[in-house]
């Protein structure tokens, strides 16, 4: 580890290239959360220029990558899986933070990054697959905390009001015995919810007909974290969709919060 993780502001890695394209409203998000973030592109750190070493978070934001071919993030997921197995497992063994937002999330979950059940972070356990409406959403969606939840980025939060871009995000355990490990052991961090809180399947509050209302998972040590929703775009007031109709626009937006608890984690603990 190098003498700059001992600096006091996190260090943040936000993986770019290949058609991810939410990589700079995450880097400034996280620098609005307080970190230092910086755009890295993966064949970067595949060559050596850049190492996950020198930092304290990873970040894999939306997109189309690889145009989505072979299914959404699959490419990806290979692409990281076998050229930077041996970076990500001591990355994830130091104690640090990731996080996978909509098409980072698929990547995160098809290379088995998550769950992680049993600090296995290469054995894929679910999947996220077609939208049961047959196209691409996006809208904005309620998600709730699960009581349960391990989830460092959730930490403290009820419910956030978050958009969705997604024509694969409908979340799928392998079996049932998968999906009663998620949601007995706290792997589960997000759920769709209702306007009241409640978590559901009903369409459009449950946008993809994702089991068990599934919006986001984490790790057993809740550091490494997926979601569909894309919280980096409610980080202001006025992202809310409805701010110009007469309702409040303060100047934070709820999205931020998740940032936050990462950044705020790192300071504590790394």
């Amino acid at each position: 580890m190098t003498g700059d993780l001992l600096m006091k502001t996190p260090k943040v890695l936000v993986l770019t290239g290949f058609g991810i394209n939410c990589d700079y409203e995450t880097k400034w998000v996280f620098e609005k959360a307080g970190a230092e973030a910086k755009r890295v592109h993966i064949n970067d750190i595949i060559s050596g220029k850049e190492t996950l070493d020198d930092y304290h978070m990873l970040a894999i934001p939306g997109g189309f990558v690889f145009g989505d071919d072979l299914g959404s993030a699959k490419v990806l997921a290979n692409k990281m899986k076998f050229t930077l197995e041996e970076q990500l497992m001591q990355f994830i063994e130091d104690g640090k933070l990731a996080i996978g937002i909509c098409n980072g999330f698929q990547a995160m979950v098809k290379m088995g990054m998550l769950p992680g059940f049993g600090g296995n972070y290469n054995m894929q356990e679910c999947t996220l697959t077609f939208n049961d409406s047959g196209r691409f959403e996006d809208r904005w969606v309620h998600v709730k905390t699960d009581k349960l939840s391990r989830c460092v980025f959730t930490e403290g939060i009820d419910r956030l009001y978050l958009p969705v871009r997604h024509g694969e995000g409908k979340f799928v355990p392998f079996d049932k015995d998968v999906l009663e490990r998620f949601a007995s052991s706290g792997h589960i961090a997000l759920r769709y919810c209702d306007a009241e809180g409640k978590p559901t399947q009903e369409y459009p509050f449950n946008p993809n007909g994702s089991v068990d209302a599934v919006a986001g998972i984490c790790d057993e040590t809740g550091r490494i974290f997926g979601l569909m929703p894309h919280p980096e775009c409610h980080s202001l007031g006025i992202h809310h969709p409805r701010w110009t109709r007469g309702e409040e626009a303060p100047e934070r937006g709820e999205g931020i919060r998740i940032f936050e608890n990462g950044v705020n984690y790192v300071k504590e603990n790394l």
